[in-house]
């Protein structure tokens, strides 16, 4: 039998790391060109060796050389002759004078701290807010109060309520209660979040009752009928339909909201919604007995509805797009040019690279700015390399898809990232890097590069086709079909077929799905 004991073992292994420098670098690679303005002006304030080119137009040595590291080390650091004013505090002097002869007569040119602009913006307003700004407008139980604002927290984005009326009575289990309530009576602390929140309740109400309260109390804080009660107050708030459990009971609120008799159409929603959805109106008028013009006109009353009445105050900010690169024509052939307006432009700043000088400071000081320098060297040597390696695979871009800039994306031709990164000679992570989040001005509008990107469909005309131009191509077929006979999938992969693409029915149905259009049944408009 073999006794434990401790052993030293020597294992020769080869490992890839990654440098501090090489992960900035992939890094910077990766930024567009709001990100990486970003990225420079906060490298300029954490390091100050770094400054921003000005006006006067100096331009920094070439980094990459080690000579321009030796040639301001050799420069002796220059003393600025001393100024006899210095000596005298003007600004004190002022302030004496003000403060003490004219304090009545010159209290307008005191300086007070102004608000900042932002302060006066307008920010929009979200469906949360618009809510509880309409329920502290509302006389009600402080209980279902508390209630309708944590109906309110879980409403999502489109306003309907996502958690359930048992989720809000019962929020917790009793044998986390008792935990948390044993935790507060020693004064301990939760490790656990769900506990921690539970023990800020259990706090709250000792503060306010100044007692202990019992494991089922906080539990079950509230019973399910005061849940239904708030749920059925916030429904009545604006916008219509807010709070809703499901598209159904969505718009049976709004249709109880309107002024006019609406019956008809809400017994349509209630029995129908599924056959309402794929526009089968005979049918439903047959099931109700009711005539098909009647019928019509309830939908289209229900097709004035809001399903998603959420979504007027939960609006998606719009997403500042600027262009990282030019395609422009000149002299008949097509070339990048990269956006570089507004990003500023760095360089060594020559008061701190004359601090190496030996005895212009100590020691301590002169390791700290040669760090601080090989930083900066570094840092604008991987903006450099990030302009090279964009400009080399838009020029790769470029060589392959011609046709695309001159007559627009009807004519994007099949090309891989792989392709690209064989061209170019990197690796296919670092196109992608290139091209990711970046946007390319065109003749044709501003485009993102992996647009650009596409593979190739099957068939004599396929290889030559891309997987986007063919989507583009069936959704244009559908765009122009008449609305009584609709193209079925079968059809369209004929027609494609036509064309010499060879695509299969399904293949159709998954392309139709993947751009959101609906199927044929659905599309069709009966007279």
């Amino acid at each position: 039998m073999s006794m434990l004991q401790p052993k030293l073992h020597l294992k020769v292994a080869q490992k890839q790391i990654l440098t501090p420098s090489l992960v900035q670098m992939v890094s910077v690679l990766a930024l567009n060109r709001l990100e990486l303005k970003d990225m420079i002006n906060q490298e300029i304030m954490a390091n100050p060796v770094l400054e921003e080119l000005g006006e006067d137009g100096l331009q920094a040595e070439k980094y990459t050389d080690q000579a321009f590291l030796e040639k301001e080390t050799e420069k002796i650091p220059e003393t600025p002759a001393s100024n006899p004013f210095d000596e005298f505090d003007i600004s004190a002097f002022f302030n004496q004078y003000l403060g003490s002869a004219g304090e009545n007569n010159f209290r307008e040119r005191e300086e007070f701290e102004k608000p900042s602009f932002e302060q006066f913006v307008s920010s929009p307003r979200k469906l949360a807010d618009h809510l509880a700004w309409q329920l502290d407008a509302t006389a009600l139980d402080p209980r279902i109060v508390r209630i309708a604002g944590e109906i309110i927290g879980n409403l999502d984005e489109n306003g309907y309520l996502s958690a359930t009326v048992q989720e809000i009575a019962h929020p917790y289990l009793v044998e986390e209660a008792e935990q948390a309530l044993d935790l507060a009576r020693r004064g301990g602390k939760a490790e656990e979040p769900r506990i921690e929140e539970i023990l800020r309740k259990i706090q709250e109400q000792f503060e306010e009752k100044n007692d202990w309260p019992e494991p089922a109390e906080i539990a079950a804080p509230y019973t399910e009928e005061e849940v239904e009660k708030a749920i059925h107050v916030v429904q009545q708030f604006d916008p219509p339909g807010v709070a809703a459990r499901n598209l159904e009971e969505c718009l049976l609120i709004q249709l109880r909201l309107l002024d006019s008799d609406n019956a008809l159409a809400e017994q349509i929603v209630r029995e129908h919604l599924k056959q309402l959805q794929t526009n089968q109106f005979k049918e439903i008028a047959r099931a109700l007995n009711r005539p098909v013009d009647l019928v019509k006109r309830a939908i289209d009353t229900i097709r004035k509805l809001d399903p998603r009445p959420g979504l007027r105050y939960n609006t998606t900010e719009p997403r500042l797009v600027e262009p990282d690169v030019y395609f422009r024509k000149v002299g008949g052939e097509w070339q990048a040019f990269l956006n570089e307006d507004d990003v500023p432009q760095l360089r060594i700043s020559p008061t701190y690279s004359r601090l190496l000088v030996r005895g212009a400071a100590d020691r301590d000081v002169r390791n700290y700015v040669r760090e601080r320098l090989g930083a900066a060297m570094q840092l604008m040597k991987n903006i450099e390399q990030r302009k090279h390696t964009i400009l080399r695979v838009c020029e790769a871009i470029i060589r392959r898809q011609s046709d695309c800039l001159e007559y627009g994306m009807d004519h994007l031709k099949p090309m891989m990232i792989k392709e690209v990164a064989e061209d170019v000679g990197v690796h296919p992570s670092t196109v992608s890097r290139a091209v990711s989040s970046k946007y390319a001005h065109t003749l044709h509008g501003v485009r993102e590069l992996r647009e650009f990107f596409s593979e190739s469909v099957n068939g004599p005309q396929g290889y030559r086709m891309s997987l986007f131009a063919l989507k583009r191509k069936v959704r244009k077929m559908i765009e122009v079909e008449d609305g009584a006979h609709p193209l079925t999938d079968d059809q369209i992969a004929k027609k494609l077929e036509e064309d010499g693409i060879h695509v299969t029915r399904r293949t159709v149905a998954k392309y139709r799905e993947d751009m959101r259009i609906a199927s044929t049944h659905q599309r069709r408009v009966k007279p």
